[in-house]
């Protein structure tokens, strides 16, 4: 197998490919691949009306790379995309920065991202399990973790695997460097009101504590702080995604919380049936005014880089 192809002005990376996907979506992802070789990116959303299907909106969606619109990246600056699936981000992140470097466990993928990219020059692809890869990767100025961090558990071995996976990340960073997260809230406010747990599609899996699961987790705000003080990762900022990270029409901070009101587009689960148990909006509103939305919002952005003790 040759080490390296190329698509288009992609490299895709096959020094640590098996030789075998270890995990796939199935036939979708030729339907991907299919749209990706002979659709420009600037013709996706009529495909996705025209396909109406939720793997297709899901992976090809533009509203998918405002998760990284308001990271500070620039063309000095050299990123790491750890996870970069089927390329949602990774076209996003390479107009702003000098180099992506992204790191995927499937070669489909990779082929997915490589073709809906391919007019870009400054993507390389890695294909294999980042455990294998990390060993040769340099230092970088921004390392993403977009809907990757909960996955810690399935490739890092290790009897604490997400501080484990926070502490080998972080020697990747250049000085003033950042790590930016994505991932869900396992108290997110839809999860009561009836959503299903986004990873195992069962009720209220996470916020019972994955009793009934294992091998994936998210986390409360607290979980992560405490996570990110324990690697040396002190000096962090939280975002908040709206509705999710995942389609993120809006996302607040610290400093611009939502307002009474604002909340309103909650039924955004296109995936999966749900219960709707009380009007999430009314419940919002009761949060807002109790400031409690950083704990209940359905997504966390975290911006971490290391330093002195958050206050």
């Amino acid at each position: 197998m040759d080490k390296i192809e190329n698509i288009g002005k992609v490299k895709l990376n096959l020094k640590y490919y098996g030789g075998k996907d270890l995990y796939t979506d199935g036939e979708i992802e030729n339907v991907l691949l299919d749209i990706t070789e002979n659709y420009d990116e600037t013709q996706f959303n009529e495909v996705i009306a025209e396909k109406k299907d939720w793997a297709v909106m899901y992976h090809l969606s533009h509203i998918r790379q405002n998760i990284v619109g308001t990271i500070d990246i620039d063309k000095d600056k050299t990123v790491l995309e750890i996870g970069s699936g089927c390329g949602a981000i990774t076209g996003a992140l390479a107009d702003r920065a000098k180099s992506v470097t992204c790191v995927e466990l499937s070669k489909q993928r990779s082929t997915i991202n490589a073709n809906r990219n391919k007019k870009r020059d400054n993507i390389e692809i890695m294909v294999g399990n980042f455990q294998d890869i990390e060993k040769d990767l340099g230092k970088y100025d921004c390392i993403t973790l977009i809907g990757v961090f909960e996955y810690a558990d399935a490739y890092i071995d290790s009897s604490n695997p997400y501080k484990q996976f926070l502490s080998i990340i972080k020697k990747h960073l250049n000085p003033g460097g950042m790590i930016v997260m994505a991932i869900e809230n396992k108290l997110g406010l839809k999860y009561f009101a009836g959503c299903r747990e986004d990873h195992f599609g069962t009720f209220f899996e996470g916020i019972e504590g994955y009793t009934n699961t294992s091998g994936v987790k998210t986390f409360a705000r607290k979980e992560l702080e405490q996570m990110l003080k324990e690697t040396g990762l002190s000096d962090y900022d939280f975002f908040y995604p709206y509705p999710d990270y995942k389609f993120p029409m809006r996302i607040y901070s610290d400093e611009y919380l939502p307002k009474v009101g604002e909340l309103t587009a909650n039924i955004q689960n296109f995936d999966r049936s749900r219960m709707l148990l009380f009007d999430e909006s009314k419940v919002f509103d009761t949060i807002i005014n109790e400031k409690m939305f950083d704990e209940y919002s359905n997504s966390f952005l975290v911006v971490m880089r290391e330093g002195e003790a958050h206050e």
